[in-house]
């Protein structure tokens, strides 16, 4: 269903001891992510998904994460309402992003599932 919560990223000015904090908190286990980045997934079966990650934007909030059936079509809607959207790019295996912004400045984003993105545009 579009606009359902699917995934949150924690940014970190220090992932370790960030992995330790909701460790703690609420027992998660993490697991890294084999990509480009830094990225530690939270390990669970239940939805929505989330992770931590090293950034310079540490105490920014997290950002969220929405499905949508058409990440184009998304990211121009969030256009037309007056927000920001940054291009799609893939998440090679996974699906397809767009960070956004909505009318009041707070930080989102939206997610395409689609196991067969590339490194290229989506179709």
């Amino acid at each position: 269903m579009p606009g359902k919560l699917v995934h949150f990223e924690m940014p970190a000015g220090d992932a370790t001891r960030a992995k330790e904090f909701y460790s703690g908190l609420f027992g998660w286990k993490f697991g890294s992510f084999e990509g480009p980045v830094e990225y530690y997934m939270i390990e669970s079966s239940d939805t929505p998904g989330g992770a931590v990650y090293p950034s310079e934007t540490a105490g920014a909030g997290p950002t969220v994460y929405f499905d949508v059936d058409d990440i184009n079509a998304g990211a121009t809607r969030v256009r037309e309402l007056g927000g920001t959207a940054e291009d799609p790019g893939p998440i090679p295996g996974i699906g397809w992003y767009a960070q956004c912004k909505d009318t009041e400045g707070n930080r989102f984003a939206l997610f395409q599932s689609d196991e067969s993105a590339p490194g290229g545009e989506p179709s």
